[in-house]
């Protein structure tokens, strides 16, 4: 008798026709499997108590969460996060977008904190056409790139809001004689500028001085006593949180007679200011401008984003936020981007570019935007959305009275 007529066990029989319709219905499975529709991410992640990229991260993969459980976009294709590391080096930036630009199903990519490695990165954003969202950045030069078409679209503070806001806070608390602290960057000389024209418009208001400082100097208190000697009664600062929490603690050890206001750009918030500044940060009157706080948010709102961060991160309050800016503009920027997917109906860039400037009204967790862009406006925020903020002794970033 042979082989092929013994007869074959029960078990086995149905083990192999098991496989057998295995084999035929997996690959069918997998062909079946929507692409996912990707987004890069080009931000600070290897920067020593950085914690900006970290924190789009964070909003971008919430917002993804919300989406994807809905459906994602397109019919059923989630949304994926691609995140490369610049480490605040506009090489490895350049190098970063180039590498997105040529992925397939990449609809666009999401910055980090650092203006000065995004304003490098225009060229090659303006070869590539590539698709590029900024939750953080606010150097204006980033929108207003004089590209024809625009890809760039803002969710952020730009520079030429920052400071008329600082100027006129210091105006209504009687300080008119404002020493500019700068770092020596495009991002410092961006709020150079925009200081200069918001000081035009207040007659009573003088600036008596520019001092600037490198990045990672280990010392600005010359800076800070060369401007008070020139009669400042407040300092405007623009700097990270490295280098703010150097003045901070210097400043703390002068004689209190000897230290003025400081109102700050949000640069302080994308690391771990409190921290590095330590107990010598409430010895110091600091108040950052920002655009939004979840401690005033719509609760049922802020809630949704917890439940969402939630599913993420270890995130479970308001107070675990670490950048809380960063966080929210990329939550909401996330899903605007996707609204705009949809109307779309392709991953192809262009197409998504026209379409965020084609949407409606979009009820946010930062605003409702009504609506977020336009083929004329590429920023969605405006005057209107910002605040000022202290640091509690708990390191919180809360809104102030002033």
């Amino acid at each position: 008798m042979s082989a092929s007529n013994h007869p074959v066990p029960p078990r086995r029989r149905f083990v192999a026709a098991a496989l057998s319709l295995s084999g035929l219905l997996l690959p069918a499975a997998r062909a079946a499997a929507p692409r996912p529709v990707l987004l890069g991410i080009d931000g600070e992640f290897g920067l020593d108590n950085s914690t900006s990229a970290q924190a789009v991260e964070l909003g971008m993969r919430a917002a993804i969460a919300e989406i994807n459980a809905a459906g994602g976009v397109l019919h059923g294709r989630p949304l994926q996060v691609v995140t490369k590391d610049h480490r605040s080096i506009p090489a490895r930036g350049i190098r970063n977008i180039q590498e997105f630009a040529a992925m397939s199903d990449l609809v666009a990519v999401f910055g980090g904190r650092f203006s000065p490695v995004i304003i490098e990165e225009l060229p090659t954003l303006r070869e590539t056409r590539l698709l590029f969202m900024a939750p953080w950045s606010s150097a204006d030069i980033i929108v207003d790139n004089d590209m024809r078409p625009n890809y760039v679209y803002r969710l952020s503070l730009r520079d030429s809001l920052a400071m008329p806001k600082l100027l006129q806070t210091a105006h209504r608390r009687g300080l008119n004689r404002i020493g500019l602290l700068l770092t020596n960057t495009s991002w410092g000389r961006s709020n150079a500028q925009a200081a200069a024209r918001a000081a035009e418009k207040l007659p009573a208001l003088k600036l008596v001085g520019t001092s600037w400082y490198n990045w990672r100097d280990t010392s600005l208190v010359d800076n800070y006593q060369h401007l008070r000697a020139a009669g400042a009664q407040a300092i405007v600062l623009v700097a990270n949180d490295d280098e703010a929490a150097i003045l901070v603690r210097e400043m703390a050890a002068l004689p209190k007679a000897q230290r003025l206001p400081i109102l700050s750009h949000w640069g302080v918030t994308g690391g771990d200011f409190a921290t590095l500044a330590g107990p010598a940060l409430q010895q110091v009157d600091l108040t950052v401008i920002q655009t939004f706080s979840f401690f005033r948010a719509d609760p049922a709102r802020v809630q949704r984003f917890l439940a969402s961060a939630a599913q993420v991160s270890k995130v479970r309050r308001i107070e675990d936020i670490k950048g809380p800016v960063g966080a929210a503009h990329a939550y909401d920027l996330t899903h605007i981007l996707a609204l705009a997917i949809d109307r779309a109906g392709s991953t192809e860039r262009k197409a998504v570019r026209d379409a965020l400037e084609r949407l409606g009204t979009y009820r946010g967790l930062v605003k409702t935007y009504s609506p977020p862009f336009t083929p004329a406006r590429h920023e969605a925020l405006g005057p209107d959305d910002l605040l000022l903020a202290r640091y509690r002794a708990d390191g919180v970033l809360v809104p102030a009275g002033d």
